[in-house]
């Protein structure tokens, strides 16, 4: 692969990364502040699968710069993106339950908690199951190919053949 198109990965992949824990952050320091301290518990529950996903990720392109299209994954990062997509699940789940559990009485406080926790299994998908994230333009037409994520690419790179 040609150095400038190594280069340019590797910034876009920085860029991801950066974007990714940036939004995490800010996450967890405003989604708490838009609910009464009553709906704080089903909040938490619907934010912490999420703020989890996106970390990750962000963690996850910024590794990947070291090995763009130079090398696969390593296995042993491989090994822990493969854990963490069982563990995202179960903690998907949970979160579900706490939010159920301590669902907020208020319409609005409840739509924005569940959205919260929708957009966490959104992110799940678009990183362990199906490409989600296509330019607006054409996102329609790109979406239904259901390309396979690029950790889901690194992560089967690394595996022996």
């Amino acid at each position: 692969m040609p150095h400038d198109r190594r280069e340019a990965l590797r910034r876009k992949y920085l860029s991801l990364g950066v974007g990714e824990l940036v939004a995490a952050g800010v996450f967890a320091v405003v989604l708490p502040r838009l609910t009464s301290a009553e709906n704080t518990a089903a909040m938490w529950c619907a934010l912490v699968p999420l703020l989890a996903i996106l970390v990750q990720a962000g963690l996850y392109w910024l590794a990947a710069r070291s090995w763009v299209h130079s090398r696969p994954m390593p296995a042993r990062i491989a090994a822990v993106y493969r854990g963490f997509r069982v563990f995202n699940v179960a903690l998907l789940a949970a979160g579900l339950v706490g939010v159920l559990v301590w669902m907020p009485s208020t319409m609005g406080a409840a739509i924005l908690v569940l959205a919260v926790w929708a957009f966490g299994v959104v992110e799940y998908v678009n990183y362990f199951v199906v490409r989600l994230s296509y330019p607006v333009g054409s996102w329609l037409s790109r979406v239904g190919q259901r390309r396979t994520p690029r950790l889901v690419q690194d992560i089967q790179s690394s595996e022996p053949r």
